[in-house]
């Protein structure tokens, strides 16, 4: 079977929830535009994460995982996942099933004509904190980075893998995501998805790491455009 999208699900702590994603996963399998398979990347948990992840594995075809020794965060995690796919898309989605697999196709349509499809998340089913602090960091971050992006936190991106492998990842780049797109040359386009609210777990990133730490990060971001190394070659003989 010859796949054409890899799947990249970080997952940190999320036992409750990864029978429920399998099926999701299953559902949007069958009606995929194209061969898709997964790729779990177990960011340290604590809990039974890597026990139900080799479970999932082991009974789906096209189903892999890796597993860190400890807890790196949500960025490494998609430059290990970035690292190990093979196939000409790579896409990512969050393990909280607040966004739907079964989206990746509205993302497909476009995949084509652009080299990063991300998601906006609509009608978000939030706290009210969480949306002021995530609406307040994505101005800030546009604001550096020019990029246009209204929500650059959505959990649910299609790239073509050759650019997501250029990407020179550091903590917290998983927020710029689109502006490193950009930064190659790279055409993006943004596409409405249906959010749902969390029903199990506990979401791993509070005040500190939504709104102040992405400000922080801007500073790293301006640094990485003004010494960003970007060329093309139009022949070779090698």
């Amino acid at each position: 079977m010859q796949f054409k999208l890899t799947i990249l699900i970080p997952v940190y702590n999320e036992d409750a929830n990864l029978l429920r994603l399998e099926e999701e996963l299953l559902a949007f399998t069958l009606t995929s535009k194209t061969v898709t398979k997964v790729l779990f990347i177990n960011d340290g948990s604590t809990d039974l994460s890597q026990t139900h992840i080799e479970t999932i594995c082991n009974r789906n075809t096209g189903y892999h995982f890796i597993s860190f020794d400890k807890n790196y965060g949500l960025s490494t995690a998609l430059k290990a996942g970035f690292d190990y796919t093979d196939t000409e898309l790579v896409g990512y989605i969050d393990a909280d099933l607040q966004t739907s697999p079964k989206d990746f196709n509205l993302l497909l349509n476009h995949i084509n004509d652009y080299d990063l499809v991300t998601g906006i998340r609509t009608n978000r089913c939030d706290s009210l904190i969480k949306k002021i602090t995530s609406n307040i960091a994505n101005r800030i971050r546009r604001a550096f980075t020019k990029d246009g992006i209204e929500d650059t936190g959505c959990p649910l991106k299609l790239i073509k893998t050759e650019y997501a492998k250029r990407i020179p990842m550091f903590k917290g780049l998983h927020r710029f995501i689109p502006a490193m797109i950009m930064l190659q040359g790279g055409k993006i386009k943004q596409i409405p998805i249906k959010h749902f609210p969390r029903v199990a777990g506990t979401s791993k990133f509070g005040i500190h790491n939504r709104l102040f730490a992405p400000l922080r990060d801007c500073f790293v971001y301006l640094w990485m455009k003004k010494r960003n190394i970007n060329y093309q070659v139009i022949k070779k003989n090698l």
